[in-house]
């Protein structure tokens, strides 16, 4: 019996063994002309697998290259893109550098402290100490997800302090939005139970049965 473990390794599975299969046949045709025209029969079935490659750039290129890397590079046409380098398998994409910046309050994250940056360059008005106040109680809201605990509002001002160095405070009459508002706001909503399947209240003038006990009640009687 033949078994997927003895057979030979897809090279790209998604396409499947038959095309695999048929790509190695396509290599194996001697005329050049007729190699071609199976090669690009062989393109019009790998995208019918996945006609969602139609919507990418240059997907009818990759579908090329893809039958070239299946041919392990063997398939030799005259097709309308150049075959790819083996390279391309071998070749590992550039690492991603990761930000080191170190971040003074991991609750709040480094985009408030950008934010916070952003703020400081703002001239003193109403504009600025609404801007302050929405920074304040982000950051509140932001230490209610770490600890959902009561948090006092000198605890928020201090931080948002020693993140602007000292160079934004809120107003005197600023008060910053309560703990149970914010929580409430923290929490996600139930889902919502559809409408078919809440439970009915029992009403017996539309039960049937109790319809049929008064009509026997009234004849024995």
């Amino acid at each position: 019996m033949d078994y997927n473990s003895t057979r030979e390794k897809l090279i790209i599975p998604e396409y499947g063994r038959n095309v695999q299969q048929m790509a190695a046949y396509v290599v194996s045709v001697e005329d050049r002309e007729k190699r071609t025209n199976l090669a690009k029969v062989l393109i019009g079935v790998m995208t019918q697998l996945h006609p969602e490659n139609r919507d990418t750039a240059d997907y009818k290129q990759k579908l090329w290259d893809h039958l070239h890397i299946i041919s392990g590079f063997k398939l030799d046409v005259d097709g309308p893109f150049p075959c790819p380098s083996p390279d391309i398998i071998e070749k590992k994409p550039q690492p991603v550098p990761y930000p080191q910046e170190a971040i003074r309050f991991r609750p709040y994250g480094k985009n408030i402290e950008k934010i916070i940056d952003k703020a400081c360059a703002f001239e003193d008005g109403p504009e600025k100490d609404a801007l302050v106040k929405n920074i304040a109680n982000h950051l509140k809201k932001s230490y209610l997800n770490w600890n959902r605990d009561s948090v006092n509002d000198e605890l928020i001002t201090g931080h948002l302090a020693e993140l602007s160095h000292g160079k934004l405070k809120l107003s005197d009459d600023a008060r910053l939005a309560h703990t149970n508002d914010l929580l409430r706001n923290n929490t996600p909503a139930a889902p919502a139970v559809p409408q078919n399947n809440r439970r009915k209240k029992f009403n017996p003038k539309n039960d049937k049965n109790s319809h049929y006990r008064d009509m026997r009640n009234r004849k024995k009687n």
